[in-house]
């Protein structure tokens, strides 16, 4: 038995509605399928898929990050804040481009970059996590 490659992030959420409308209408992923118990964002590569959780309530900070990578962080965290997106960590320049924080409607953190030229788009998440 291998791993290949990661096919999915599966985000558990407390109301599916309310995520597919964050997901597709605020941050405007492109939806691949949906169905009552699952929705999955992005046609090819690695999707993001929301399921509805078991447990009640919502999982402030749960632990899971989603990293997204935009060209233009100013313009994307701008709308983002006219559709009142609750920010974790406000944009903020850093060693390897500019970066910001957002949460979504059951507390799980997502990260934007945009990443410098001079750097490569694999470089490590970990650091991105800290807000201050």
């Amino acid at each position: 038995m291998s791993f290949r490659r990661l096919g999915a992030i599966i985000l558990l959420v407390s109301d599916i509605n309310k995520s597919i409308k964050f997901y597709r209408d605020v941050l405007e992923l492109p939806v691949k399928n949906t169905s009552p118990e699952w929705v999955e964002f992005f046609s090819s590569g690695t999707v993001l898929a929301l399921h509805p959780s078991k447990s009640k309530g919502r999982s402030k900070n749960s632990g899971v990050l989603v990293g997204f990578m935009v060209s233009n962080l100013e313009a994307v965290a701008k709308n983002l804040k006219d559709k009142n997106v609750e920010f974790f960590k406000e944009p903020k320049e850093e060693s390897f481009g500019k970066h910001a924080i957002i949460v979504d409607p059951d507390g799980h953190l997502i990260s934007i970059a945009e990443i410098s030229s001079k750097i490569s788009e694999g470089f490590d998440l970990i650091g991105l996590i800290g807000a201050e």
